[in-house]
């Protein structure tokens, strides 16, 4: 093995790694996101559905009233319509 080559092969190696991390030119760069006004208009948008109840309080109340005071019918041909129809969205 000659010794001369490697430390030629060595400093080759070494210089070439030295130039590659020598001016990379974002010195003093920040990194900077900007968000699109249609972006922005989703985010809101997006928040405000989570901020909103999924329970309609007025309905559940009226409802309540009903079955308390014995109001509340349940049409049994409705009934077994919405019950297939579910059935059928899993087949």
């Amino acid at each position: 093995m000659r010794i001369e080559a490697y430390n030629q092969i060595s400093q080759v190696y070494n210089a070439s790694k030295a130039s590659r991390t020598k001016g990379s030119g974002s010195a003093g760069k920040k990194d900077e996101v900007q968000i699109s006004r249609a972006g922005r208009d989703y985010q809101v948008a997006k928040q405000a559905v989570a901020e909103a109840s999924d329970i309609r309080n007025d309905k559940v109340a009226a409802l309540k009233n009903s079955i308390a005071s014995g109001n509340y019918k349940v049409e049994t041909g409705d009934f077994a319509a919405k019950l297939l129809e579910k059935y059928e969205a899993y087949f």
